[in-house]
């Protein structure tokens, strides 16, 4: 493994827990998953996302920042590498969708004096899946609070993380094409998606950079 700190990122419902728990179960790696299902603004915000969208952006960001903060300054000796199924830039990207003047204003604030005292992956990837295929897995998985979640609000946090993506220059990104691949059911296209986390060989790559 050349990388001691993997991020998986990517819309809601690209597949990031599903690659980040599988690799890490195959490679012996710390897994670290997002904390999510305890928060009870999620299903609020979905229901009346104008009056919890700050609530839940601030809720996420001190889950998030204490769980990274926790899990990455203690390393486990016996583990090969650590792989999370989130950065800490998500909390950004949702915020700079979902809230609007002084709320952004001051949610920027607070970001930018946390961030820097959590290490940043080696390497990010991020799992790109067309709108029709998120809503898809979405529906698949069942969870209530999201079945009503619409095209435009995954089409706005979708380009949230293009507008991310293109703004970085000092991090490495692996940017993974995942429409053609599902590294869920068939065991091949998995094999190929790990291979391709831990740096084995360049299949499907979109983009990459130093």
């Amino acid at each position: 493994m050349i990388y001691n700190f993997i991020a998986i990122e990517g819309n809601i419902g690209a597949g990031k827990t599903s690659l980040a728990s599988r690799i890490a179960q195959d490679y012996n790696a710390k897994l670290i998953l997002e904390q999510f299902e305890d928060n009870a603004f999620l299903p609020k915000f979905y229901e009346n996302p104008t009056k919890y969208a700050f609530p839940l952006e601030l809720s996420f960001l001190a889950s998030r920042y204490q769980q990274l903060k926790d899990q990455l300054t203690h390393q486990d000796l016996f583990k090969s590498f650590t792989i999370a199924d989130y950065f800490i830039h998500k909390s950004m990207i949702f915020a700079s969708r979902n809230l609007e003047g002084d709320e952004l204003v001051l949610y920027n604030r607070l970001f930018k004096i946390i961030e820097g005292s959590l290490p940043r992956p080696d390497l990010l990837v991020y799992l790109y899946l067309n709108i029709e295929r998120l809503r898809d897995n979405i529906l698949k998985r069942g969870r209530f609070y999201e079945q009503n979640i619409n095209f435009e609000y995954l089409e706005k946090i979708q380009s949230g993380y293009m507008d991310f993506l293109r703004q970085q220059q000092n991090m490495r990104i692996l940017i993974v094409d995942a429409n053609h691949n599902d590294f869920v059911e068939r065991d091949e296209d998995y094999k190929k998606m790990a291979a391709l986390v831990r740096g084995e060989y360049a299949f499907g790559i979109t983009r990459i950079t130093a």
